[in-house]
């Protein structure tokens, strides 16, 4: 089995069997280091898209009189998230770094980064949530009043607070 396809498969393996996963992460040479570039990018990404879609600003896009569609919106999402992703990345992975070596890690930079993100994998999978918010509350998921408040909309940031959780767990066992 190749490396590349041995990561794609250690990306979903964090939902099982986290351990194995951070400890292969202590595999630094390049042909391994090159194989979890896509997986951790995809990671990463998704992680901040769901991490701008959840936040109440990115709800309640439809309110500004500037934005007049979806398409205009997914714009603006990919975008944000992208910034996001590259923002939490770089700099919570610095912050994991010096904890880490605070805590008397010999880790690398490289390596905090990484745990970072397969970390952010059950963040990455609340992306799914996004189809059951617009299922639950159509164009309302994205503007304020209307049915996305009340109960249901309690549910999905319950739902979506425990995906965070989920990180933070991963990110500790990784650390």
């Amino acid at each position: 089995m190749s490396r590349e396809r041995q990561w794609w498969l250690r990306a979903l393996a964090v939902f099982l069997y986290p351990k194995p996963v951070f400890v292969a992460l202590r595999e630094d040479d390049k042909e391994d280091q090159d194989a979890r570039h896509e997986p951790l990018l995809l990671i990463v990404l998704l992680a901040g898209l769901a991490g701008v879609l959840a936040t109440p600003r990115f709800g309640r896009l439809f309110d500004d009189p500037a934005i007049d569609g979806p398409a205009l919106i997914s714009v603006v999402v990919f975008f944000a998230g992208g910034f996001y992703a590259f923002a939490g990345y770089f700099g919570l992975g610095g912050a994991v770094y010096l904890g880490a070596r605070g805590l008397g890690s010999l880790g690398t930079y490289r390596r905090a980064r990484q745990v970072l993100g397969f970390a952010c994998v059950p963040l990455a999978a609340s992306i799914l949530l996004l189809p059951v918010r617009l299922a639950l509350f159509g164009g309302d998921a994205f503007a304020s009043g209307g049915s996305d408040e009340g109960m249901a909309a309690t549910v999905v940031a319950v739902v979506q607070f425990a995906f965070v959780a989920w990180t933070v767990g991963l990110l500790l066992l990784g650390v």
